[in-house]
């Protein structure tokens, strides 16, 4: 049976470069990531994301993801690999096909949760921003299926009913014969095509609710849980390939069910979820405000080479210690100035105001011209100890310049 009308199945899904075989159904899966973490990081922007984060968490949801999907595959279809006719070996051919799409967002999540605590972010937000990529990835990703020929539906004789080519079709259980209930059948359900178009549906239905509803706290990504799970337990129930039943139904049918009914439940429960969500910032974060701008006002406290916390030139002060060293006569040459102090200044007292200043006493008055109480005045002299050196040198020159 075969209508006038119907999808053609490729010829072949693999092609070679020299020795490197390229695949039709990694190259899907390759697109797929590609779109998934691009809108991803255009929806955590929107979020107020460090841009990058995205694809530093794809670095280990990936991985993740493609081996756990591996392992749902083997372990629900365990008997075409450990049965009695089985080849172990074939479990890790993952480019034949057979991914579990539970089993790639269960371990893609754990790979996901280990990139946030390296980023420091909360996963709720970063599930959100994912949630419709990863649907859009499902929809390239299924494209795979087309390619290898595989996961089909049941007869269809229509217009848009994939064909099968001959070797692609369903086999005795055990033996390498053609099934005799589908040996003259070429035409079947594109379940490919349909879970893909459902998927660009949920993606399309994520984006506008968020955008609606401002879904956070992970209810964007339990939406798009309980979407995908609707579609894809009505197209399991189109599905004829060999399949573990519970109770009549395909495994993967009770999986839709029942992570259907928690998506549901986590969204009434989180419904009325507010606040802001850890979205991380910048990777270099804000400054210690007690830092290097804080240790240099203490700075001049450590000795007198710094600047003065009075602000002032340190100029002006050197200029007093320097007039302040010619007020003092030379050993023995017995000229004292004619100061009115009350007592000669041992040392100079001005290098010794200088020394104060530069030390941080906040005791010092601030003259108005520069100078401290017996500091280095306007023309270099203080009031005790250098304020009559014009005297001085006019009675008689200081020797060897001091």
């Amino acid at each position: 049976m075969q209508p006038l009308a119907y999808i053609p199945s490729p010829s072949q899904g693999i092609w070679h470069i020299g020795p490197v075989p390229i695949r039709a159904y990694a190259i899907m899966i390759i697109l797929g990531i590609v779109a998934a973490v691009w809108l991803g990081e255009r929806r955590w922007a929107a979020k107020g994301g460090t841009p990058g984060v995205i694809i530093d968490v794809a670095v280990w949801a990936v991985p993740f993801g493609l081996v756990g999907g591996r392992i749902y595959h083997v372990l629900t279809d365990y008997q075409l690999y450990f049965g009695e006719d089985g080849d172990p070996a074939r479990a890790l051919e993952i480019w034949q096909g057979g991914l579990g799409i539970w089993g790639a967002v269960a371990f893609g999540a754990v790979g996901a949760l280990i990139g946030c605590r390296r980023r420091g972010i909360s996963i709720y937000p970063l599930a959100d921003a994912v949630a419709p990529g990863i649907a859009l990835a499902q929809a390239i990703g299924r494209w795979g299926n087309y390619w290898n020929q595989e996961l089909y539906g049941r007869p269809l004789d229509t217009f848009w009913a994939l064909k099968i080519d001959e070797d692609h079709r369903p086999m005795l259980e055990g033996g390498p014969g053609l099934d005799p209930r589908y040996a003259d059948i070429a035409t079947y359900h594109p379940t490919f095509l349909y879970e893909s178009l459902w998927c660009i549906g949920v993606a399309v239905l994520v984006i506008w609710a968020d955008r609606r509803f401002k879904l956070t706290h992970g209810r964007a990504f339990a939406l798009y849980v309980a979407a995908y799970t609707l579609g894809r337990a009505w197209i399991e129930t189109l599905r004829i390939d060999e399949a573990h039943h519970i109770l009549g139904l395909r495994l993967n049918t009770w999986t839709s069910v029942i992570l259907f009914l928690a998506a549901v439940a986590y969204l009434y429960q989180a419904r009325n979820r507010t606040g802001p969500e850890n979205v991380g910032g910048p990777a270099d974060g804000p400054s210690d405000p007690a830092g290097p701008a804080g240790e240099e006002k203490d700075a001049p406290k450590d000795g007198p080479k710094d600047a003065p916390v009075t602000g002032k030139e340190p100029e002006s002060a050197a200029g007093g210690a320097e007039s302040g060293a010619k007020d003092d006569p030379e050993p023995g040459s017995g000229d004292e100035p004619e100061s009115p102090g009350p007592e000669k200044p041992e040392g100079g007292k001005a290098a010794d105001d200088v020394e104060s200043a530069a030390s941080g006493d906040d005791e010092a008055e601030e003259p108005k011209d520069g100078a401290g109480k017996d500091g280095a005045g306007k023309d270099g002299a203080g009031k005790d100890g250098a304020g009559d050196a014009g005297r001085v040198e006019d009675e008689e020159p200081v020797k060897d310049g001091k």
